[in-house]
């Protein structure tokens, strides 16, 4: 049975619960997604810079030159979490801004960006989690082979210390990668993201080098001193169609190994799964997994991030071309949504994300948990009064904190949500089509209005919990 959110008024009300002392409210964004200024103050080009110039890549030829201008209004955009109440913010750091060229010079001019940033997080009582990479690689290193090369790998491990060096002394929660799966298949395998390079071989070797940059970085960042490291994840919550079949079983597995437990798995376990490995080896040769890469990736950290939207279904399917972003799926399908969806068309399945934490709490025991991202889009913009009404967000973000709700009662350790987003912005291939803010932008005027969404949570944070 899939489990839905609607807005029938002949539903009983759900019960109020309450989450623990202590527990985490924050929002999140990304630094390309919000910041514009793409040519400010020592900036060097990114991926998604060349990416969105690149025909028929992003809708309507969109780009992030702008963006929500946070760039010259963090103090505003500051003031307005401090109105909500948010206990912490979760951003990313630029890396072009901090090395335009991604090795070599640091360019002070941007980490004053993100040291202004944090003094004002600081002062509105908001905890800074920082993002170390999220997905805007300097172009430079992706001329010189990108996630594909291991030199990246290395590359990231030096500018994480150098954004540590500076802001380490007020920064608690140090986040190496966002979501190392969109990085490797949609940005070397479906194309359909920055890069834009369709390679099977080169897909895996980014998951590989990806992974490797976590355990350089987090280790270097151990080093410094840094006190809570993280990376966060998208783990896809994947069910066969049939589960009495063997073939959809299998398939299932596949697709888990290929999204989930090829990052899980070193990062959590220090070795790689054997099936994986067979895996990618019928695709390209391992040479670029070599000795003791895996006991580096295995570096300990001290919370794992979660991103969760969507559920996944598959059946197995002789003849089916498979799917770009999980290389080597050909012979699987993936069923269409079912039920209600999204703006994005993802099916909505809150109940999906409690299996999703309870199979991570089982499989690697002892791993403190954080949704760092969960949200929805829907395109509710200003009415006549000037208010936007939301309310299949709220209805969506209150049914997936019930889901949080009910791991947590199974004994996940989840110590925190963050929404997204904070506000409306950049949403990468879908430009400014998509919106998953509980902030609207008015893009033309960077007005900012919080939506019912923003002052429902707002509540929710205030009693930490829901009615």
């Amino acid at each position: 049975m899939t489990a839905t959110v609607t807005s029938t008024s002949a539903q009983p009300a759900p019960a109020g619960i309450t989450f623990p002392d202590g527990f985490v409210w924050g929002a999140a964004t990304a630094s390309y997604q919000i910041e514009g200024a793409a040519r400010e103050d020592g900036r060097g080009p990114s991926i998604w810079d060349t990416f969105s110039r690149t025909p028929g890549k992003v809708y309507a030829g969109h780009t992030g030159d702008v963006a929500c201008d946070h760039y010259h209004r963090y103090a505003d955009d500051v003031a307005l979490m401090a109105d909500l109440g948010l206990a912490a913010y979760r951003f990313s750091v630029a890396w072009p801004r901090i090395q335009p060229d991604g090795t070599g010079p640091v360019n002070v001019r941007g980490l004053d960006f993100y040291d202004r940033l944090t003094d004002e997080l600081l002062a509105k009582g908001i905890n800074p989690v920082v993002t170390l990479y999220h997905w805007d690689l300097p172009q430079t290193l992706e001329d010189r082979g990108g996630w594909a090369s291991r030199e990246t790998a290395e590359a990231f491990a030096e500018y994480a210390q150098i954004v540590h060096r500076r802001l380490g002394d007020r920064v608690a929660t140090w986040t190496t990668l966002n979501e190392p799966w969109c990085s490797a298949y949609l940005g070397y395998g479906s194309g359909i993201h920055a890069p834009g390079v369709q390679d099977p071989a080169k897909a895996f070797r980014a998951a590989h080098h990806l992974n490797l940059a976590h355990g350089l970085a987090a280790r270097a960042l151990r080093s410094a001193g840094a006190q809570n490291i993280s990376i966060t994840l998208n783990p896809c919550q994947v069910a066969p169609l049939d589960p009495a079949s063997p073939a959809d079983v299998d398939a299932a597995r596949l697709i888990d190994g290929v999204a989930n437990r090829i990052f899980f798995d070193p990062l959590l376990l220090g070795k790689y799964p054997s099936d994986v490995l067979d895996h990618i080896a019928r695709i390209t040769d391992l040479s670029f997994i070599r000795d003791g890469d895996e006991a580096t990736i295995n570096a300990p950290i001290d919370v794992l991030g979660i991103n969760f939207y969507t559920p996944s279904y598959v059946r197995a399917l002789p003849g089916a071309p498979g799917a770009l972003d999980y290389p080597g799926s050909q012979g699987i399908a993936f069923r269409p949504p079912v039920g209600p969806v999204t703006d994005m068309n993802w099916q909505i399945e809150p109940a999906s994300l409690t299996r999703l934490l309870t199979r991570i709490h089982r499989d690697y025991p002892g791993t403190p948990l954080m949704i760092t991202e969960n949200g929805a889009a829907y395109p509710d913009g200003p009415g006549e009064n000037g208010e936007v009404q939301d309310l299949r967000r709220i209805e969506y973000i209150d049914a997936h904190l019930r889901a949080c709700h009910d791991a947590m009662a199974e004994g996940v350790d989840l110590r925190g949500y963050f929404a997204w987003s904070l506000m409306d912005n950049f949403e990468w291939a879908e430009g400014y089509a998509k919106r998953f803010g509980i902030v609207h932008v008015d893009y033309t005027t960077q007005q900012r209005v919080l939506k019912d969404s923003a002052k429902w949570y707002r509540e929710v944070i205030r009693r930490n919990g829901l009615e």
